[in-house]
């Protein structure tokens, strides 16, 4: 059931849920923060006697008698001072364990959001968008946790108020009843408030997550929008998500103007009733001064708790409205697990074998279907076939991006599912057609962090015919390539990519048409580049161009997900006119 079918108690019960989390989590910093709100509580209510011992002991004496005891007067101070320092003590230990038990809570969550993103499969990943899922690890997180702030001063004032009722209660019963009278207006205010509230924050954090969609997807597609003239229909798009949300925002912030005043003021009418009927009572003798301000001040102070319960009630809808959408990320399944066999290691290229391996993204529509193949270490293969033959798919299992339906990919004879984590790393990098690049520097952007030095940088970069103009940019291995590689042309950027995926020596290297935006001269002196270092390097190459297929030891041939020819380039176009048309196809198109 979503937050906005709950019934108001369950949204309640749902939020101290979500608070039972973090406090299970930080119980140290919990117990210092709950620890200083309620010193600051028992402090606050203790003013009220100094307030009234005061009264009674310096300020009507000195009325009466003209002068007053400078031990008193010292007394009187040093009470007022001692409190305003212990309690001030105890506003930094409840603020300072709020905030650090809050953003804790906030970074644990972070971390185990993406933690999950990283596991989960590339196939859990298609079906959400990535504005989605930045929501989910942003302000998800913000607002499942927002409530941890208000969480100990609640559980404090819940003890103010009760030592100051009992206090009321102790310096006039006739007082104290008068005064609890505001108590029913004050809940009946806050009741209303939360119902008109709840359901215009819930939709304000539901809405935030879909102008983060929309935004994503928009700047994401810059290219496609500004060169198809689309930057009106977007900004259309986009304007009429944020409206809706500044919309419902200014409903909400609407009913707390209308009822702050109105919670501020219930308060204030109280201690105006216990006023007017204390001054009647301290008239016949039936009260004292001293306790009429007692509890005309203690009334200003009860009030307060309510408000600050209701502070935190009217953070629940948003922190449900969170935390649930975390938790389905994190209560995702389908994380691929892992075995705990070390990488394979051997000085040659390592021994593939893709073993009567099925895939289907939807159920019933396999996109690989029995695939078989073989390849040998240091040999390179080219995998050909139509558009939609499986060739990325299979790209993606050799990976482990992807884990097969039925069959196995085995690496040296160790299946892929048996590695442990981090494993798998070591032996097989992928490029893909569509490089990525970060913002960041060249060197940057090959090491990703990896402690090498330049020459083994340099050394990348030369074997992926990269050097030369890395050479010739402004800083060299220090340019800044901007969000994407967005300096570079496309060429550049899959070079680059390859270079970093060389650095790691892989023993198995799969390349997803990752020279497709290279001419082909300088694809030709990459892939013959690769073939001098073969020995070290077994080659999958998704391939096109016919010179790029030539090179290949082994060409395989895929069509509607399965292997249905494999053998040299010269041989496949001997016997197979599917092939042939192929592979002559694209070079007809080029010409």
């Amino acid at each position: 059931m979503t937050s906005g079918a709950r019934r108001r108690g369950a949204t309640t019960l749902a939020g101290f849920r979500v608070l039972w989390v973090a406090v299970r989590r930080e119980p140290v910093v919990f117990t210092l923060s709950t620890v200083g709100s309620v010193l600051f509580a028992v402090l606050t209510v203790a003013d009220a006697w100094v307030l009234g011992w005061a009264t009674d002991n310096v300020v009507l004496p000195t009325f009466e008698e003209g002068e007053v005891a400078p031990s008193m007067l010292v007394a009187v101070v040093a009470l007022f001072v001692g409190v305003a320092i212990l309690r001030a003590v105890g506003i930094v230990a409840r603020r300072l364990g709020a905030g650090i038990m809050q953003y804790r809570m906030q970074a644990h969550t972070r971390r185990a959001v993406t933690r999950k993103y990283l596991e989960l499969p590339m196939e859990w990943h298609q079906r959400h968008p990535t504005g989605q899922l930045l929501s989910n690890a942003s302000s998800d997180v913000e607002a499942a946790w927002a409530p941890i702030a208000p969480f100990p001063m609640a559980l404090g004032t819940v003890v103010m108020m009760v030592i100051a009722v009992a206090q009321m209660l102790a310096a006039d019963l006739v007082l104290a009843l008068v005064g609890l009278l505001v108590f029913p207006a004050v809940v009946v205010a806050n009741v209303v408030y939360q119902r008109l509230a709840s359901p215009l924050m819930t939709r304000a954090q539901r809405l935030r997550a879909e102008v983060a969609e929309v935004a994503h997807e928009s700047f994401d597609g810059a290219m496609v929008v500004k060169t198809l003239g689309r930057e009106a229909e977007e900004t259309a798009r986009f304007d009429a998500r944020v409206r809706e949300l500044r919309d419902v925002n200014v409903r909400a912030g609407r009913v707390r103007a209308a009822f702050d005043p109105v919670l501020a003021a219930l308060p204030n009418l109280g201690v105006l009733v216990v006023l007017a009927v204390g001054v009647a009572r301290v008239g016949s003798g039936a009260s004292d001064a001293g306790d009429v301000v007692t509890v005309a001040y203690l009334l200003t102070i009860v009030s307060f708790p309510i408000r600050a319960i209701g502070w935190l009630l009217g953070e629940f809808p948003r922190s449900v409205v969170g935390f649930e959408r975390t938790r389905a990320v994190l209560d995702a399944t389908g994380a691929m697990p892992h075995g705990v066999a070390p990488a394979p290691v051997a000085a040659t290229g390592a021994h593939l074998r893709v073993d009567h391996v099925r895939y289907a993204y939807v159920p019933e529509v396999p996109v690989l279907r029995d695939v078989d193949l073989e390849v040998l270490p240091g040999r390179t293969t080219a995998v050909v076939g139509a558009t939609a033959s499986g060739k990325s798919t299979l790209t993606l299992l050799l990976a482990r991006l992807l884990d097969p339906d039925e069959g196995a990919v085995r690496v040296d004879g160790v299946d892929l599912r048996d590695l442990a984590p981090g494993e798998l790393a070591r032996v097989v990098a992928v490029v893909p057609q569509t490089a990525f690049l970060f913002d960041d520097s060249v060197r940057g952007n090959v090491t990703l962090g990896a402690e090498v030095g330049d020459e083994e940088v340099w050394a990348a970069l030369r074997t992926a015919q990269a050097d030369e103009f890395v050479r010739r940019l402004p800083a060299g291995l220090d340019t800044q390539l901007g969000e994407r590689g967005t300096s570079l042309s496309g060429g550049q950027r899959q070079r680059i990519a390859l270079a970093r995926a060389l650095l790691r020596r892989p023993r198995l290297l799969v390349l997803d048409d990752a020279t497709s935006a290279v001419d082909p001269e300088v694809e030709q002196r990459i892939l013959a580049s690769l073939r001098e270092g073969a020995a070290a390097t077994t080659l999958v190459v998704i391939a096109y161009r016919k010179a790029t297929i030539a090179l290949a030891d082994e060409v395989v041939h895929l069509d509607r997900g399965r292997v249905v020819d494999s053998g040299t380039h010269a041989e496949l176009l001997r016997r197979s006119e599917t092939y042939a048309r192929l592979v002559n196809a694209y070079e007809e198109v080029q010409a």
